[in-house]
């Protein structure tokens, strides 16, 4: 989605008409502004309930004083924090099973396993490794409820001959979240060039993944595929599904510092990456990032006025 389709949507939803659709058929996406400074890797879920913001702090974030990086959970309508758990894990994503939460992360970035850690109260975890690949640089992870299993996409950086070029998803198999075997080498996205971060849902027995695409300039973008098999990939026809913009610089927080504030303002904006999102309330709930895509990053919010099922196959016109 360009600039001009962000600004067509947000003013189609200050009119109350046509707020789900773009007039090109599209799902509007409505940017809020941005939510904090240094935070990337999020997951936006519902538990209990509730809406939550899983969060993976790096040991840069200024206001980590431990010198170690954790994950925690926001409740997002008192942003109150869990106690921090998982220290020295990196690039962590959430996934709800019933009353469970599971949290999936690797103890560095590249390292070979995955591991994971599960929770029905947010504050009592239990851990264990749930798959290792000798050999395999692993990153971001993202898992759903697939078809007659647990299926996971995991971002890879080697084997080359798995990865091709750039950062490449493969996929994973679990029957009880916690142990994970490998899919086939045939269940991968893409080796053909970079695609990152990704977002994985199964609807309406087909998969669905939101990943990020590496445009000349270079600046990124979000990009949507999906699949019945894993194996064959179908690209949307809206691509990319949204792109960085002067929406991104709202203030979506009233606790953001003057500081930060004027950082927003004058931080360079090439990318929108590490989309996440979730159904609440009749909403999708969408999580990203904006930044120089080099470590100067943005933790912000957005939303689709619609169920997430909508906004999935949305982007695909055709049955």
């Amino acid at each position: 989605m360009n600039g001009k389709r962000v600004l067509l949507g947000a003013l189609l939803i200050a009119c109350g008409c046509g707020t789900a659709f773009g007039a090109d058929g599209a799902p509007v996406i409505k940017k809020l502004g941005t939510i904090d400074c240094d935070m990337v890797e999020t997951t936006p879920i519902v538990f209990h309930d509730k809406l939550y913001r899983f969060e993976y702090v790096r040991d840069n974030y200024k206001p980590n004083t431990t010198g170690k990086s954790y994950f925690r959970f926001v409740d997002v309508a008192s942003g109150e924090y869990t106690p921090p758990f998982a220290r020295g894990y990196h690039l962590g994503s959430a996934f709800v099973d019933g009353d469970t939460v599971y949290v999936y992360g690797v103890s560095k970035w590249g390292g070979p396993h995955i591991h994971v850690f599960w929770s029905k109260d947010l504050g009592d975890w239990k851990e264990q490794t749930a798959m290792e690949l000798t050999g395999w640089e692993i990153f971001n992870t993202s898992v759903c409820r697939g078809r007659g299993a647990y299926v996971m996409a995991f971002e890879i950086g080697a084997p080359k001959e798995g990865t091709g070029n750039g950062f490449t998803r493969r996929l994973a198999e679990s029957d009880d979240l916690r142990n994970w075997r490998l899919t086939a080498k045939e269940c991968v996205y893409t080796k053909e060039r970079y695609s990152a971060c990704p977002a994985l849902r199964f609807v309406d027995d087909r998969y669905y993944m939101v990943y990020l695409e590496a445009y000349p300039g270079p600046w990124y973008a979000p990009h949507i595929v999906r699949s019945k098999d894993l194996v064959e990939w179908e690209e949307s026809p809206f691509k990319p599904i949204m792109k960085h913009s002067d929406e991104d610089r709202a203030i979506a927080n009233p606790k953001l510092s003057e500081g930060e504030r004027n950082r927003i303002v004058k931080a360079v904006d090439l990318n929108n990456s590490d989309v996440d999102f979730c159904e609440f309330k009749g909403k999708t709930v969408i999580n990203y990032s904006w930044g120089n895509q080099q470590g100067v990053e943005h933790l912000a919010a957005a939303e689709f006025d619609g169920k997430e099922s909508d906004f999935l196959k949305g982007f695909f016109p055709k049955p």
